[in-house]
């Protein structure tokens, strides 16, 4: 049984809320963990989704390019959050070792 520390945790559970077509087994395979153990941190933490496909309210569409780059800024976002989540995950399960380089080679 894996051990993770409280950071990578909340980062986890922050990019499955940060991202609300994805699953909770997406975001596990993503990050390299069970589903069940994202599952528990998710409980843990409070966040709930509704069941099912509600329907929303009629609003009125934005001008194009303003929906555009709203979609655009929100996917940035997304984005670099995996990519911190990512990292995180990555120095942790590489734990003390070093990285060897193509100078290090020669």
């Amino acid at each position: 049984m894996k051990n993770y520390p409280p950071e990578f945790k909340a980062d986890a559970v922050a990019l499955y809320k940060s991202r609300p077509d994805a699953t909770i087994r997406s975001v596990a395979a993503d990050l390299g963990i069970n589903p069940e153990t994202l599952r528990n941190w998710v409980r843990a933490a409070g966040v709930s989704r509704p069941r099912g496909r509600r329907a929303k309210e009629p609003a009125l569409p934005p001008a194009p390019l303003e929906a555009e780059n709203a979609a655009l800024r929100k996917k940035v976002r997304e984005l670099e959050e995996e990519r911190e989540v990512l990292r995180k995950a990555a120095k942790y399960f590489a734990g003390d070792c070093v990285l060897s380089t193509k100078e290090s080679w020669l």
